[in-house]
């Protein structure tokens, strides 16, 4: 098994590695005193970027280096994720960064951080570069490796001149092709013409070499990379002949990774267990600490000639695969929340909402925390839009909180555009108060309060230079980084606040994501109407607003609540009763722990107090006053003897 490791991985395959020796000695003079503080090694997927780490890692070792390599995947994409992470590779007990930073490795012992599947951890690429590789000892260096090309701001950075390098993994040429087909037991004769479709790519070669061990007369046409990926995969899964496996491949294509209980859920007839084993052994799927991962480019084509094929079980396997993470998320700690929230986003394909939510292109731009010397940019770039009595407002905010600004960069380091976010409680509310925005969102939370514990994020407004408030890149890469706040602030963050004035360029996009204009507070600033909107999450947090985003676009009707939240009421059979706070406070607390026993004790402390005195029997008296108005729904609220009551839909 291939896992986070400072140790060679046991999964080294020597004879299945050619070529790479000039990028190899590169990435070797890391390990030397003067070497480069940071290496970017990018390649389009398949071209042996993890294959590569693997023999960098054994290299390292023999020279008495330590490679620590962290797959990126199963990283959340948050400062608390990352750090947790780094701590578990190291089975450090600390939890500050600065902390474990510092031990990373013997003084004197060279070491590489080494980051696989970088690219999905683009939402961090400034924070790393800003605060961790700083705090980095000298003997430590920062390998990443991404499809994506590094983002400029690492070549322009002046911590970074010299100490930075980037290389690109080409194709391998003929000669290193022809070895590595030899060595996947391709005979002489027939290695030029399974390597001439395969065009020196890594994978597609070890696809051509499987295809041709099941079909000697193998022979496709000079097409695309992809087309012949594609090719392959489907050639290699014909001559699958386990029916069981052949299913379980096209039940997992749908999902972003495979686990024993999700292959019980996709295919109940087969036998998990033993599936798991035969599919761990396949030659595109990699084990690791998540369950087992399907290379993207065989994923890709599976599900597309699925989907192709029979679209009925296409959208059945997902909706599958939706119900099996909604019963298994209910369960999870707190450190398994990030697998369950990329899971459920892989599900869900609408263009619309991935973009909305995760930008897939910012141009080249990066979003990093603002300083004092950011202050006149910022200025000219609020001036160039806004009229004189929203300057004065946003100018204010500056003044009071210039740690809310995030800005924007181009590649040469001019600041592009800005946004302004701060999580509700971060200032006076009598500060709220004096904006007129700010204060309607102020007055939509005094008549819809948030739970104990939950809390709003304010994204008071983005601006670009050139572009204003209008869809753009600078947007985009706003929205980008607006997503680490969320991952961030769940499962606590509740609902998010933002104002606009052009509504129409945002009602359609808005509106799929669940957004909320709030009719009636608009306010009107320099002949300008500026519209408030807000989107609540539901008391599930992001994990439960990407759930029923994800129920939606499959087709999967979610039982309707008992509760509406924002009126405080039960809704049975569309009629209304109205609840005492007690009684809210009770079943929302139920509801939310849906499934699960809860204690009359914890009711107490989360309804009453925990300065309350009183005896528990209150709490068996609320329960009786909610039976009786859920009437014929009564049974929802379970008894569970000797300690508490649960909650059934």
């Amino acid at each position: 098994m291939c896992s986070q490791t400072s140790k060679p991985s046991p999964c080294i395959s020597q004879g299945n590695f050619v070529g790479r020796t000039d990028l190899l000695d590169k990435l070797t003079s890391t390990l030397e005193p003067q070497g480069a503080r940071v290496v970017h090694v990018s390649g389009i997927a398949g071209i042996g970027k993890s294959t590569l780490i693997e023999m960098f890692s054994d290299r390292a070792h023999k020279r008495g280096g330590q490679v620590i390599r962290l797959e990126c995947r199963n990283i959340e994409p948050t400062e608390n994720g990352f750090t947790q992470a780094l701590a578990n590779a190291l089975r450090s007990p600390a939890d500050r960064i600065e902390n474990i930073s510092t031990s990373l490795g013997e003084p004197g012992t060279p070491v590489v951080l080494a980051l696989d599947t970088y690219e999905v951890l683009l939402l961090m690429d400034t924070w790393l570069r800003q605060v961790f590789v700083p705090l980095l000892p000298d003997n430590v260096s920062l390998h990443l490796f991404s499809r994506e090309r590094p983002l400029p701001a690492w070549q322009t950075d002046a911590q970074m001149q010299g100490r930075f390098n980037a290389y690109r993994l080409e194709p391998l040429p003929e000669d290193d092709t022809h070895r590595l087909l030899g060595q996947l037991d391709v005979p002489p004769e027939a290695i030029a013409r399974v390597g001439r479709f395969a065009h020196g790519h890594p994978l597609a070669l070890k696809l051509a070499a499987s295809a041709y061990q099941a079909r000697p007369d193998i022979n496709l046409k000079d097409e695309s990379l992809q087309q012949v990926l594609q090719a392959l995969t489907r050639m290699f899964l014909e001559d699958v002949s386990d029916q069981s496996i052949q299913s379980a491949l096209e039940g997992i294509s749908v999902a972003r990774r495979t686990t024993v209980s999700l292959l019980r859920a996709l295919a109940p007839d087969i036998d998990p267990d033993a599936v798991y084993v035969r599919l761990s052994n396949l030659p595109y799927i990699d084990i690791n600490s998540d369950g087992l991962m399907i290379h993207d480019v065989v994923r890709e084509a599976i599900a597309n000639t699925l989907r192709a094929r029979d679209p009925v079980a296409f959208l059945d396997y997902r909706r599958k695969a939706w119900q099996q993470l909604v019963s298994e998320v209910k369960s999870a700690g707190s450190s398994e929340l990030w697998r369950y929230t990329a899971d459920m986003l892989y599900l869900i394909e609408n263009p619309v909402v991935r973009e909305a939510f995760f930008p897939s292109d910012t141009s080249g731009l990066t979003v990093e925390p603002a300083s004092g010397n950011d202050a006149d940019a910022v200025h000219r770039i609020i001036t160039a839009n806004e009229g004189p009595d929203a300057v004065k407002l946003l100018t204010r905010w500056w003044q009071q909180m210039p740690h809310a600004f995030s800005i924007i960069r181009r590649a040469d380091g001019s600041i592009t555009g800005f946004y302004c976010k701060f999580q509700l409680g971060e200032t006076a509310s009598d500060w709220l108060k004096e904006d007129p925005v700010t204060a309607t969102w102020l007055d939509h939370l005094d008549d819809s309060p948030l739970l104990p514990g939950e809390t709003a994020l304010f994204c008071r407004r983005w601006l670009s230079h050139d572009e204003g408030e209008t869809p753009s890149d600078e947007q985009a890469a706003a929205w980008l980084d607006l997503k680490r706040t969320y991952m961030e602030m769940r499962p606590n963050l509740r609902r998010i606040y933002l104002t606009v004035c052009d509504l129409p360029a945002y009602a359609p996009v808005a509106q799929r994501l669940g957004f909320q204009v709030l009719s009636g507070d608009e306010v009107e600033l320099d002949d300008r109407i500026y519209h408030s909107a807000v989107l609540d999450f539901g008391p599930e947090s992001v994990d439960g607003w990407l759930s029923t985003l994800a129920a939606s676009e499959l087709g999967i009707e979610q039982s309707p609540s008992l509760l509406d939240i924002s009126s405080r009421e039960l809704v049975i059979n569309n009629r209304r009763v109205p609840l005492t706070p007690l009684e809210f406070g009770v079943f929302d607390h139920l509801v939310n722990h849906k499934g699960k026993a809860v204690p009359r004790l914890e009711l107490l402390e989360h309804v009453w107090g925990t300065s309350y005195q009183g005896g528990s029997n209150v709490v068996d008296s609320v329960i009786r006053g909610l039976r009786r108005k859920l009437g014929a729904k009564a049974k929802c609220i379970e008894t569970v003897t000797g300690v508490g009551y649960r909650f059934r839909q």
